[in-house]
């Protein structure tokens, strides 16, 4: 739908713009008593607008009589309604109308009046009643009150809301006192009632309101005239007419002159201008239900003693408010929908002559415009088919076009009886969301705000279809399976995951796990979502465990598998790894709790694994700008499969979003598949593949690019060629040679705008978040082979801290004794404080076979560091934080969380790309750490080995040494330039 097409928030907003705010009662106080006390009718009004999200419900200012009344007046602004019980012993009454009248005061006053012809006999014989502009018949209900605010506030706000906002209404028509003071509060009551019902659709706390604030207004004329007029201007928005059969022709005629068939005129009226608009006919004359009967409308007895049984059957029948009938050619009844799901289950179903009986009164259109679904019902109203069956074919795309664009943008709440699979992002319980789950709905609402969705050509963009189980039921978990001693425990990561798992989640979370999983048919990735996760300054990226799950028709398997990934998921919490990030992020263990995000994983099925076309992760800033690049113009890491590959700092394609044809990565066929992706992840889908472990990615394979190739559908989209013959790389797999991943298609020959759409979304996202952000992805080709979905996977703030604007590189380095590093690749701004080590491990040492063993002892030198409360300097060669053993030390962030700087060096033998792309990477900019990069090989930067091996070594270990430096390092580096200085 576009945006013609259905109301947004925006315009949601200004409906019921004009409000009563402040209401003058008069009255005795004895009618006052009843009305507060019994009738509570401050507190019924305070209830309604809180229930509509509207400011400031109405005020009641009361007064015992008409003199007290007119000292308010004069002394009070602001006064929007007058509201008077009658009292034949104060004769000031009816003067006080007369003169605001005539001093052109437009304030409503209205009269009510206990039903008495005797009473109204005297009223008429001795007062002026020309100032009173509606007189109401007193039961003494409440609710009569509630009614006639909303009818006026209905007048005030019926040009704009019906006209411009396509808001329905339902004209009464009806010159009685006694009656319209009946229907009224019963009409508000049905309206109501019905809306109520409409909730049950909505998703979120704003499409309630919104569903609130759009429901029908009611419309009353008290005479022919009137009547005709209101008709003439509403007609396009009016669901039906309610119509008394006689009635007077103008107001204030004399009741005695009434017209008896004037109603009759009215609907013949309506009826040559729209045959299909429902009308009701009351009387008191029984003659007139022939009439009706002729004229092809509904009738109603007024003193029937089912009368609002009788209307409110009609309305639902006729207005659109109840189910939707299906009748065959007969009338009899063939089937009926509740729900909007319910009708696209069953209208593909629907023989084709009571879909042409039913739609040939405009049955679809009534029915969604009564629950305020105004785009749909304007296009089914102007919509033509040749055929039933196009006409079914029209109805189900719409329904799902309103579903996909209803979706957008919200957080639902997850209901299991009306859970379906075109929900888009859910909520499960009460509690928090989590930074990363709050990242995807972000994305979520972006989608929407932006109209990204089918921005751009041949794409779809959109965040996977997720749940997400809010940390109210992580709390639940802990307290009912007696958890709490694991906060305070000293117990293995197998110990706590042992334990986790034997516990039981929530049986409420169960049931509503069971109920989403009717609607799953991909596999899910069930994600950490964390109170502190993805937030700025400290995004603990990675540091929580992920799993992912194969589908299976057997949905209590998947249950299984999915309850046991939820709380492994949960024991991460609790790992030592995660104790050390908490605390070494000054946060406290007891405030972490942990939500989490299930979500439909983006790839299909290519020989028995599960993968998309390309992962990645793109950062609005370019730490590492290579030849013409700036580092604004940001940088993507993708990869063929999972984007594992590149979290993990694997070999990735690297280019720039804004120049997605300048790829140095390719520029040379010997580099090209020197350093271009060998390795992939891709997952399992056999079920017992899945096994309970600490080893997140126990059911992915990691498997070389050359063996998925085989069973890959699309590889023209990411693969090309390296031609031996000429020695170059051709785009393609038409010829025979390596393969090297270069996702042509889509980056040098725009297949699709893939690097024009993530510019633009990252665009976007650093001006709504104020800061440079980082975006996970995911693209795999459609269906039906022809649009490619990008799936927005996750998305972050990365921080850079503010330089010292006052300091040069230069002026540093002039006050050093001795440079022990510098580099023309860093990041980070500004002094880095506080080290007195020097953690090294230099070229003699490293050995690329024992890489893990490194990381290791590197975690048994971090502890010691932690324990003394001390900063140190990290000097290693290749890839901090690689997964890939052969690409670098495989450290996790919390071996070596004590550095305040970390260097990583490029030797003969031994070169990476700069670490960039990583959740250790970006755990290491968002919290300040400086991080230098140095090429020994093309001697960009140095490092004197020598100067730092003639320090006092405190620690030689196997793979490393630490070395205490005779005073406080002094590191700086230069933001603007990215160069840096470390000395003593």
């Amino acid at each position: 739908m576009n945006s013609r097409e259905r109301l947004n928030t925006n315009v949601f907003d200004s409906l019921l713009s004009r409000r009563i705010g402040k209401i003058l009662m008069i009255c005795s106080n004895y009618d006052a008593f009843i009305m507060e006390e019994d009738g509570q009718i401050e507190t019924q009004v305070y209830r309604e607008y809180t229930e509509l999200s509207l400011t400031k419900p109405p005020a009641f200012v009361w007064s015992n009589s008409s003199s007290q009344a007119r000292e308010i007046l004069e002394g009070e602004d602001g006064i929007d309604m007058i509201i008077c019980m009658f009292n034949e012993t104060d004769d000031g009454i009816f003067p006080l109308a007369s003169e605001l009248k005539a001093a052109g005061n437009t304030i409503p006053f209205v009269l009510l009046m206990h039903y008495s012809k005797e009473i109204r006999r005297r009223v008429t014989e001795r007062w002026d009643g020309s100032g009173v502009d509606f007189v109401f018949s007193w039961h003494g209900s409440a609710e009569l009150i509630l009614a006639i605010i909303k009818l006026f506030e209905d007048r005030m706000n019926a040009e704009h809301d019906m006209l411009d906002c396509g808001v329905q209404g339902i004209l009464l028509v009806e010159d009685s006192i006694r009656y319209y003071s009946t229907y009224l509060p019963e009409l508000y009551r049905l309206v109501l009632t019905q809306s109520n019902e409409f909730l049950k659709e909505t998703l979120s706390e704003v499409q309630q309101k919104n569903c609130k604030r759009s429901r029908p207004k009611i419309l009353l004329a008290t005479c022919y005239e009137e009547a005709l007029e209101t008709y003439r201007k509403y007609r396009r928005n009016l669901l039906g007419i309610i119509t008394d059969a006689g009635m007077v022709l103008r107001r204030g005629d004399n009741p005695d002159t009434e017209k008896l068939n004037a109603g009759i005129d009215l609907v013949r009226a309506v009826r040559e201008r729209d045959p299909l608009m429902p009308v009701l006919i009351q009387s008191s004359q029984a003659d007139m239900a022939d009439v009706a009967k002729e004229l092809g409308v509904g009738f109603l007895r007024k003193y029937s003693r089912t009368l609002f049984i009788q209307l409110g059957s009609f309305i639902r029948e006729e207005f659109g408010f109840g189910d939707l009938v299906f009748r065959d050619i007969d009338g009899s009844e063939y089937c009926r929908a509740s729900s909007l799901a319910e009708l696209e289950s069953i209208i593909d179903g629907i023989p084709d002559r009571v879909l042409v009986s039913s739609t040939s009164k405009n049955m679809f259109s009534k029915w969604f415009y009564a629950r305020g679904l105004f785009g749909l019902a304007s296009v089914l109203k102007d919509s033509h088919h040749d055929s039933p069956a196009e006409s079914k074919a029209f109805i189900i795309s719409q329904i799902r076009s309103y579903h996909k664009a209803a979706n957008r943008g919200i957080i639902a709440r997850f209901s299991s009886e009306n859970y379906r699979g075109h929900i888009t992002f859910a909520r499960l319980g009460t509690g928090s969301l989590g930074g990363k789950a709050r990242g995807i709905a972000f994305l979520n609402k972006l989608i929407d705000k932006y109209a990204l969705a089918d921005r751009y050509e041949g794409m779809s963009v959109s965040v996977p279809r997720s749940i997400v189980i809010s940390d109210g039921y992580f709390d639940s978990f802990i307290v009912e399976n007696g958890l709490q001693y694991v906060i305070d425990s000293e117990l293995s990561d197998d110990e706590v995951l042992s334990e986790f798992v034997a516990s039981r989640l929530p049986e409420p979370l169960v049931e509503q796990l069971r109920a989403y999983l009717k609607t799953v048919t991909r596999p899910l990735a069930v994600r950490s979502s964390s109170k502190l996760e993805d937030s700025n300054y400290q995004p603990f990226a990675g540091v929580y465990s992920t799993y992912m799950i194969p589908f299976t028709e057997n949905r209590d398997q998947m249950l299984r598998m999915l309850d046991n990934a939820i709380k492994s998921v949960y024991a991460s919490v609790y790992y030592n790894g995660s104790r050390s990030y908490i605390q070494g992020t000054g946060n406290l263990q007891s405030e972490e709790k942990m939500a989490v995000v299930v979500q439909d994983v983006c790839g299909s099925v290519h020989g028995g694994l599960f993968y998309p076309m390309m992962s990645g992760v793109a950062r609005s800033m370019n730490f590492y700008p290579i030849g013409s690049e700036k580092a604004s113009d940001g940088i993507v890491n993708a990869v063929f499969g999972l984007g594992r590959a590149v979290v993990e700092g694997e070999h990735s394609l690297r280019f720039s979003p804004r120049f997605p044809k300048k790829i140095l990565q390719l520029s040379q066929p010997d580099m090209a598949l020197r350093d271009g992706q060998t390795m992939m992840y891709a997952m399992d889908i056999r079920p017992s593949a899945f096994k309970i472990s600490r080893n997140e990615v126990v059911n992915l394979a990691h498997i070389p690019v050359s063996e998925a190739l085989k069973d890959f559908g699309y590889p023209q989209m990411v693969f090309s060629t390296f031609d031996r013959s000429d020695g170059r790389i051709v785009p393609g797999t038409s010829i025979e040679g390596p393969r090297v991943v270069t996702f042509d298609a889509l980056l040098k020959y725009g297949k699709y705008p893939l690097a024009k759409a993530l510019r633009e979304i990252m665009d976007i996202c650093c001006d709504e978040l104020s800061c440079q952000v980082e975006m996970e992805f995911a693209a795999d080709m459609a269906d039906d082979g022809e649009r490619l979905l990008l799936r927005l996977l996750q998305v972050r703030p990365i921080n850079r801290h503010s330089a010292e604007t006052d300091v040069h590189l230069e002026d540093v380095v002039k006050g050093l004794k001795r440079v022990l590093v510098h580099s023309e690749r860093a990041l980070g701004a500004g002094h880095i404080r506080d080290m007195r080590h020097i953690v090294l491990v230099s070229p003699e040492l490293f050995d690329s076979m024992h890489t893990e063993e490194t990381a290791a002892e590197l975690s048994r030198i971090n502890a010691v560091m932690r324990e003394k409360g001390e900063a140190y300097l990290l000097i290693g060669p290749g890839r901090w934080g690689s997964a890939d053993r052969n690409l670098g030390i495989p450290v996790a962030w919390s071996d070596i969380s004590e550095a305040k700087m970390i260097v990583e060096f490029s030797m003969e033998g031994f070169r990476v790309e700069p670490s960039q792309g990583t959740h250790f990477f970006q755990n290491i900019t968002s919290l300040g750490v400086g991080y230098l990069n140095v090429d020994l090989y093309e001697k960009d930067g140095g490092i004197d080995f020598g100067a730092i091996s003639a320090m006092p070594c405190s620690y030689k270990g196997k793979y490393a040494r630490v070395y205490e430096t005779p005073a406080y390092l002094v590191a700086f580096i230069d933001r603007d330039s990215n160069r840096s200085v470390v000395g003593v």
